[in-house]
């Protein structure tokens, strides 16, 4: 694929309508959400749980909060999540549904998707947003998309930044730069510099600065210069991206597919496109004012779902019998065993029907831990 970079970055700023009618989502559901064990494992994946008690499983959010919004969606996931998520999102069409055979990390979803559409219309604005996010309210998200779309419209990558509620240490942040002047897009500021997860007292200077957004991954960008940068940066895996792109609307899909994604190179987007595109100037930066959590933990579940009665924890269940007396937590299950819990703070109990977790919110992240060591221990069944 040829991509001519001049035209890439002289797009015309264009008016708002012109601009959407160009804008086609992308939703990347992949990862297992190994901190969610055993509630989220490799068959069922976080995205495809109801977490917060909406009704809704994280991708269908995802899909409504982009629909309104979008000329179309493309989903990218693992083959094994195929039926699971054409049940989530029966609208999903299969030219639109990119299905991995193994996972390879943002950098070749996204740049699989941007080819793909590239070669259907290379004037798309393509806009990148993961299936496990938890956003609200709707109205400002949306918003905030519509300020990126009119900003990538001017040539630029964009990406939208979350404004931090507290110094946290496990995100990346970006740093933002001099205010733009885009017509449509009044938020939209340069991008100084993507930075790594900071330590706590970093963290907190980044905070107290005012200059810093929590890196959320969510960008939109025109896909030829997504795809510009990701030639310049990574050309052996654009190479095999573009190979499968023209494999994609004829018979031969499936075969160049099998044969030439195990050897893609495994990256993130962030090191493949948006930090040397920031380093060269081409990004820009839309600060979100909505609320959002990437439900990393139980401990994110417990602060989604704030407990509803007397009883001190949250339970997450169809049928949960839980009784507490003196204690503190969350609760998630989906069996029908009666839990009890009597002057314990802060527990978390996921309990499964071949696994059972016990841990507090302030261990949740170490749950990692224990599904790095049963796999290594062979214990494939239970993951």
């Amino acid at each position: 694929m040829s991509i001519d970079p001049t035209a890439a970055q002289s797009a015309p700023s264009q008016p708002s309508a012109s601009a959407l009618e160009r804008f086609h989502a992308v939703i990347p559901a992949g990862g297992v959400g190994t901190r969610l064990w055993p509630l989220s494992r490799a068959a069922a994946p976080k995205f495809l749980h109801d977490l917060t008690g909406s009704g809704q499983t994280l991708i269908r959010a995802t899909w409504d909060r982009l629909a309104p919004l979008a000329g179309g969606i493309m989903v990218v996931t693992g083959r094994a999540h195929e039926d699971a998520v054409c049940r989530q999102l029966p609208d999903v069409g299969a030219a639109d549904l990119v299905l991995e055979p193994e996972p390879k990390d943002s950098a070749a979803a996204i740049g699989l998707a941007a080819a793909i559409l590239w070669l259907r219309d290379p004037d798309t604005i393509m806009g990148s947003f993961a299936a496990d996010q938890v956003i609200g309210p709707v109205d400002v998200f949306q918003d905030a998309v519509r300020q990126a779309v009119e900003t990538a419209a001017t040539g630029r990558i964009v990406t939208i930044g979350i404004t931090p509620t507290h110094a946290a240490t496990g995100f990346g942040y970006i740093r933002t730069g001099r205010r733009l002047s885009v017509a449509g897009a009044p938020d939209a500021h340069d991008v100084a510099a993507f930075v790594e997860k900071p330590d706590q007292r970093v963290a907190e200077r980044y905070v107290a600065s005012g200059r810093y957004l929590w890196n959320a991954g969510m960008f939109v960008a025109p896909v030829a210069l997504m795809l510009q940068h990701l030639e310049a940066n990574e050309p052996e895996l654009h190479a095999g991206l573009t190979e499968i792109a023209r494999a994609w609307e004829t018979p031969e899909r499936d075969a160049v597919m099998a044969r030439v994604w195990p050897g893609l190179k495994k990256t993130a987007i962030d090191y493949a496109v948006a930090e040397p595109a920031a380093t060269a100037g081409d990004v820009a930066v839309i600060p979100g004012a909505f609320t959002w959590d990437d439900v990393g933990d139980f401990a994110a579940i417990a602060r989604l779902n704030p407990v509803k009665d007397g009883s001190g924890v949250t339970v997450i269940g169809d049928t949960p019998r839980v009784y507490s007396d003196s204690a503190t937590g969350v609760v998630v299950t989906d069996t029908s065993r009666v839990i009890a819990l009597i002057g314990v703070e802060d527990v978390v109990v996921v309990d499964t029907g071949d696994a059972l977790l016990v841990t507090t919110t302030e261990h949740a992240q170490d749950v990692k831990r224990t599904v790095e060591s049963l796999k290594a221990q062979g214990a494939d069944d239970v993951l």
